[in-house]
């Protein structure tokens, strides 16, 4: 179901349609959200900082247990299709249901071991938009399958090894060369907070973000230029950043200062790596300065945060694209106090900090840049932070 927002609404649905496909009920029932990153992107693999909050869409997993090893997947976004695996091998399924057979298989090598699975998912992401909702779903199972194995991820360290088992179902069984931070948002975040995540020691710490005391709001403006996570330009770019570290003889890019970048050793790298490497370590500097505004309740000043962010992807990270960058001048000129992509790039969706009583002002000059543009219809949705996975 569309709302009038350009979004998607779920609802115990899941349960009735668990039944429909597999002819029993399910044992229980789980809810994940995606996420928006308001600021850090490409850092998290970089051993350094970000700062998501979770949205209110989310993704939901029915889940019953078969008295065999083998798992089916089936989802409400993809009518009369079950995908059924008898064995969980990393890396053989390469359809969707990789996500719910990667986090089995992860909680599986773990020791977590809960045999034949009957899963049925439905979501309210729009997938392909940078919303993360490929963690969204691998989390909604996770919590799910953790639960009929008997593992309480209530605490928070037990919610950090299912990030970090999550993040190896991707990396491993999907393939997709993630960090930790979609996962993190989608387990560890709480409401009304933005979750600053060190990606070096997986500490987290909740920064309040409660926007509607200051009479702001968070746009999302989904492009409907589809993002993959997998795409090979994604894979390149942590390539180059782990090869400019070796170069430097530092662990990871988190431990090249702003300071270091006008140093002869950084200057000596190829005019390519410096560039990347210019925007995680301008980066991981934007996001403290970030968290800094906040904790002091200055969020509109954190506005000119996001719009340096988004010049330094589209510019020496190069993961923007034209209608990316056309979405982000609209808001800036219809008032917002900053604006940058979200997510990894290539696509996908927009945020936008703005006055609450400005939002439709820009949405009409976005769906103007889209028309005169030839773009289509761009979705929007504003969004608050929440809360992480839980049970339903």
């Amino acid at each position: 179901m569309v709302n009038a927002l350009g979004g998607f609404t779920v609802d115990d649905s899941a349960v009735a349609d668990f039944r429909s496909v597999f002819g029993r009920a399910p044992e229980t029932v789980w809810a994940a959200p995606g996420r928006v990153n308001v600021i850090g992107e490409h850092t998290d693999y970089n051993d350094g900082f970000s700062l998501p909050i979770a949205l209110p869409l989310r993704t939901i997993a029915a889940v019953g247990r078969r008295d065999d090893n083998v798992l089916r997947v089936a989802s409400a976004q993809r009518p009369g299709e079950i995908v059924t695996l008898p064995d969980l091998v990393p890396g053989k399924t390469e359809s969707w249901a990789s996500y719910a057979a990667g986090i089995v298989w992860a909680l599986r090598e773990a020791g977590r071991d809960a045999g034949g699975l009957d899963v049925f998912v439905d979501s309210e992401l729009p997938e392909g938009a940078g919303l993360s909702s490929s963690a969204a779903l691998e989390c909604a199972v996770g919590g799910a399958v953790a639960e009929l194995v008997g593992w309480n991820i209530e605490p928070d360290l037990a919610r950090a090894e299912l990030v970090r088992l999550a993040q190896r179902a991707e990396n491993e069984d999907v393939r997709a060369p993630t960090g930790i931070m979609d996962q993190t948002a989608s387990l560890r975040c709480t409401d009304g907070h933005a979750l600053l995540l060190d990606a070096r020691t997986a500490a987290v710490t909740q920064v309040p973000f409660d926007l509607r005391a200051d009479g702001l709001a968070l746009l999302v403006v989904d492009s409907k230029t589809p993002h993959e996570h997998v795409h090979s330009e994604y894979a390149a770019r942590r390539r180059t950043c782990e090869e400019a570290a070796a170069t430097l003889g530092v662990p990871s890019l988190r431990d090249v200062s702003e300071e270091d970048l006008d140093t002869p050793a950084v200057r000596a790298l190829d005019e390519l790596s410096y560039r990347r490497v210019r925007h995680v370590v301008t980066e991981n500097a934007r996001v403290l300065r970030t968290v800094d505004l906040l904790e002091d309740g200055r969020v509109r000043e954190i506005g000119p945060m996001l719009t340096a962010s988004h010049a330094s992807l589209r510019d020496d990270y190069e993961v923007s694209v034209p209608r990316i960058d056309a979405t982000v001048d609209a808001a800036l000129d219809a008032g917002a106090y900053g604006a940058r992509i979200t997510g990894g790039g290539f696509g996908g969706c927009v945020i936008a900090l703005a006055d609450a009583d400005t939002i439709e002002q820009l949405q009409a000059a976005i769906q103007r840049t889209y028309a005169a543009r030839d773009y289509g219809q761009p979705g929007f949705f504003t969004v608050a932070p929440s809360a992480g996975a839980h049970r339903l």
